[in-house]
């Protein structure tokens, strides 16, 4: 199978699914992450084209380390609008890697990036099987499953978990590619919430602090749940079995 994640920035995807991730490429399917902002605002003391160029060596590196494939587009941090061109970018994104799965972001996150991110991947379900629209780019021959990152945003309607992957067992491996983002876990959100002089020095020290970070804000029971989207493909629960292989796993 092919699957692909789109987040708005580098390490959204990361945060996400990436203990999914891990677990669909240690079966031998294809996995890319993409992020469809540059990350160039996303810092306290530097930015532009030189933090631009410094997340997407980030996450290159964290696709590295989870084994899966990695682009990031150069659209401005913070700027991101629902425009026709970043659609048709998106449209072209899911066809050129034939997906079978897309995730992204719900569209009524907290960060504008992350809501047109989410709205930009829902309004391409559907499309992406019409021949006329984006016609250099071979349609695919079926709509694939839309999935929704997890989050915790109850308007206009909370998330609902459809399918919940334990991750305890890759969970090392997800902090690891987490490490990568070093601008992002240990200098930026840091600094936002206040606890930029609690971030270890040690790497040992940090990778201890991000897990516990992650475990409080973003993993806390060590699974990855997704909601599925109503415009794209809608499985039975064999045929959601055959695409999700790892549920079920203990």
């Amino acid at each position: 199978m092919r699957i692909i994640a789109i987040g708005a920035h580098p390490d959204d995807c990361e945060i996400c699914a990436g203990g999914t991730a891990i677990k669909f490429a240690r079966l031998g399917h294809a996995v890319k992450f993409v992020s469809v902002a540059n990350g160039d605002a996303g810092h306290q003391s530097e930015g532009g084209g030189a933090l631009a160029r410094r997340r997407r060596a980030e996450a290159m590196e964290a696709a590295k380390r989870l084994g899966v494939e990695c682009e990031v587009l150069d659209n401005h941090d913070g700027e991101l609008l629902p425009t026709l061109q970043v659609r048709e970018q998106i449209i072209r994104l899911i066809r050129r890697w034939n997906a079978d799965i897309v995730m992204g972001p719900r569209p009524n996150d907290y960060h504008p990036d992350h809501r047109y991110t989410g709205l930009l991947v829902q309004d391409s379900a559907y499309v992406v099987a019409v021949p006329n629209l984006c016609s250099d780019t071979p349609a695919l021959k079926k709509n694939p499953l839309f999935l929704y990152f997890e989050d915790r945003f109850q308007r206009p309607n909370p998330f609902r978990a459809d399918i919940a992957i334990d991750v305890n067992d890759v969970f090392e491996q997800k902090i690891y590619a987490l490490d990568a983002h070093a601008s992002q876990f240990y200098e930026w959100l840091p600094w936002l919430d206040g606890q930029l002089d609690e971030v270890p020095k040690e790497p040992a020290g940090r990778l201890k602090w991000l897990a516990a970070w992650a475990e409080a804000r973003v993993c806390p029971t060590r699974r990855e749940s997704f909601e599925i989207c109503e415009y794209g493909q809608q499985p039975s629960a064999a045929e959601l079995r055959a695409l999700f292989p790892m549920l079920g796993e203990r």
